[in-house]
């Protein structure tokens, strides 16, 4: 079997690729990797069995490049991961086995302006608005929310904490965009500062397959963020939450009736607590999050499960549609070191050991 991983540097697709290859099912299969290639680690450190070179999805030769590697190297299945390549391939897909949502549910999942909008009212996302750089720094621009706020960049498919910042007052929330030249288009919202997850989900035709709820903790480098949001998880665990599970997939729903639109592939809701506990949609990922193989060190390879149901196979899933994670369980990730995964982890008084 053959398989092609977009996005093949990154490393949510390195991850993917980690987690394929735990699977009984997938572990020898031949995997191609396609990636614009910036990250250089993805490119030589050679876990995949070829690599190329590709343009990126607005290049006018993406396809021509994407159709010759197909024809060439004719895998069974692509499972196509960044944010921007998973709406071009909604919009214009090829003639191979994939997997992503519909065009219309990628248009306004992508963007953060369209989706707090759809949402707005339903208490299901934190209480927000638009701010221009103009209107920041304007002395008759009314402010609807109340300091402390969150502000972040409102550009389409922003990752990895962009922008990111709380506003205590005015001043800093203008000096904030002062020093952010490179983003005209601002979001502001209520701060919420319970707990933050991740929900992972698969669907195929509208059903839901499979769903996982992990917990962010901690991040990698926080302390070089001034938000000590990095986009990179240093460390979380993964729960069982049936609040957290409704409101996200009552966000997903919603999304799909707005849109007219039936679910397709893996979409991952991040939330935040507001101060009352609730956990808030903040983004719709139409993306894998960077720490999903440790999914798979858990017992539930997602990537498994995914790339099973992209093939046309999901009546060959496991029925349940999630698994009980231990209360105490903790996963770490580091730079430079391979994701481990902790059931009931020791706390180490001094002079103790594992």
């Amino acid at each position: 079997m053959k398989i092609v991983i977009t996005g093949a540097c990154a490393v949510s697709s390195r991850n993917v690729l980690r987690s394929l290859k735990m699977s009984e099912k997938f572990k020898n299969a031949t995997f191609i990797g396609w990636d614009m290639c910036s990250i250089l680690y993805g490119v030589y450190s050679h876990n995949f069995d070829r690599m190329y070179k590709v343009p990126g999805v607005n290049d006018p030769k993406y396809r021509e490049v994407i159709q010759k590697i197909l024809d060439d190297e004719k895998p069974d299945a692509v499972m196509v991961l960044p944010e921007v390549e998973v709406l071009y391939w909604s919009k214009h897909p090829f003639d191979i086995h994939h997997l992503v949502p519909s065009p219309e549910f990628c248009e306004l999942a992508i963007s953060k302006r369209k989706l707090f909008n759809i949402l707005k009212g339903t208490g299901l996302v934190p209480l927000s608005e638009d701010l221009s750089r103009d209107a920041a720094f304007d002395i008759n621009y009314k402010f609807h929310l109340e300091f402390p706020m969150w502000v972040r960049d409102a550009s389409a498919g922003t990752a990895s904490g962009k922008g990111s910042f709380m506003a205590h007052n005015i001043r800093e929330l203008r000096a904030w965009i002062e020093i952010n030249t490179g983003i005209d288009n601002f979001q502001i919202s209520e701060f919420c500062p319970g707990g933050n997850y991740g929900v992972l989900c698969l669907f195929e035709k509208g059903k839901l397959l499979k769903l996982a709820i992990a917990e962010r903790l901690e991040y990698i480098m926080s302390k070089v963020a001034v938000s000590g949001i990095t986009g990179n998880t240093s460390k979380g665990r993964f729960l069982n939450n049936e609040n957290i599970k409704k409101q996200a997939l009552d966000a997903i729903h919603r999304i799909c009736d707005a849109t007219n639109t039936i679910m397709n592939g893996v979409v991952v809701v991040d939330m935040k607590a507001d101060a009352n506990g609730i956990a808030k949609v903040t983004e719709i990922n139409i993306r894998y999050v960077a720490y999903n193989c440790l999914l798979a060190n858990a017992g539930f390879n997602l990537a498994e499960y995914h790339l099973i149901t992209t093939l046309g196979q999901s009546r060959e899933l496991s029925p349940e549609l999630e698994i009980q994670f231990p209360k105490n369980n903790m996963w770490l990730r580091d730079v430079d070191a391979l994701p481990i995964y902790i059931e009931n982890p020791k706390n180490l008084g001094i002079g103790e050991y594992v």
